[in-house]
């Protein structure tokens, strides 16, 4: 009995062999030839006309251009983009259903929620790091300081008049601000917003005072006269804002933490396929309109793959909970 297991096994393993090849092969074969002219959805979560969302359709139509595979956008913002990320978990994996998403889903959420209607690493394959961005401190523009001395000195003086934007609760807006609170001595408000142009109409309008705004808009909104601008979140000056010392080097510590934005697949996507949705998309992101309107925006390409975004996507999460956990907030 012992000698026909024995046989068989040595007849069959070549056979079991031949066919893992041969599904390999064939899985290779599939990831070539995505996206064979299906749609490919893109789950944004925040509203149509927001920063994110622009960027988001710039790429998706070089994605068109290069592959001929209409891209169709679906925006679901609310609920600090938990919305949008929980449909994207739940969808197939098979690359036509992405997420373009910022570093709160997968690196802040995880630690201000604790019923998180997703798990950021089994619930998503990382496939590109598009682009690292920064915050920007700008204040309305008849608010009654013009520094971020001033600002503190004002605060100081006057507990709990001011007011902050954020384009929702847990964001990186969110979480500079109380960066702020804590390291500068000071009380201020928070007032959340769904997305980044209601935060940004907020602060024009002067309903709230202070808002760590996008880049881009903070630049674009300073030099109509809009707003004041106070200091960067970042690790050096912006190379759009060269003459404009970082809220570090104004003496604010632990505010330089860069942001970015993304994109991710559902859970366990096959790697060569992952592979190959990543190149696709990266070559839209290195297309001469995409770099200009990035370098427009105040960030920086990045164009990192799975492997080394999955390691960024880490280390933020551990980075972002020792700041969360530092200041003791939660969103439950």
């Amino acid at each position: 009995m012992h000698r026909y297991f024995v046989a068989a096994q040595q007849f069959l393993l070549p056979i079991f062999f031949a066919l893992s090849l041969c599904a390999s092969a064939q899985s290779q074969t599939d990831a070539s030839a995505w996206p064979a002219g299906k749609p490919i959805k893109i789950v944004v979560p925040f509203p149509a006309g927001s920063g994110s969302d622009a960027l988001a359709r710039l790429i998706g139509q070089k994605v068109t251009e290069q592959t001929g595979s209409p891209v169709i956008i679906e925006n679901k913002p609310g609920a600090g983009t938990m919305i949008g990320a929980q449909t994207v978990a739940k969808a197939p994996a098979d690359g036509y259903t992405l997420l373009y998403t910022i570093v709160v889903t997968h690196t802040q959420n995880p630690h201000l929620y604790k019923k998180l209607p997703y798990d950021p690493f089994k619930d998503f394959t990382p496939i590109l790091q598009l682009v690292r961005s920064a915050t920007v401190l700008v204040a309305n523009k008849n608010a009654p300081f013009n520094t971020t001395a001033e600002l503190i000195a004002y605060a100081k003086a006057n507990p709990g008049k001011l007011n902050y934007a954020s384009f929702s609760p847990g964001s990186t807006s969110h979480l500079n601000a109380e960066i702020l609170k804590m390291q500068a001595g000071i009380d201020i408000s928070h007032v959340p917003y769904k997305g980044t142009a209601d935060a940004t109409r907020a602060l024009l309008a002067g309903d709230v005072q202070l808002y760590f705004d996008g880049t881009a808009t903070a630049v674009t909104s300073a030099k109509a006269g809009m707003l004041k601008l106070l200091g960067p979140a970042t690790e050096k000056r912006l190379s759009v804002l060269p003459d404009l010392p970082t809220l570090d080097e104004q003496g604010i510590k632990g505010l330089n933490i860069v942001g970015w934005q993304g994109l991710f697949a559902p859970g366990n996507l096959n790697p060569a396929l992952a592979e190959r949705v990543a190149t696709v998309f990266r070559n839209a992101l290195n297309s001469p309109e995409v770099l200009k309107t990035i370098e427009t925006q105040g960030n920086d390409v990045s164009g990192a793959g799975p492997k080394e975004y999955a390691e960024i996507v880490r280390k933020d999460y551990e980075r972002w909970g020792a700041v969360i956990k530092h200041i003791g907030l939660s969103l439950d």
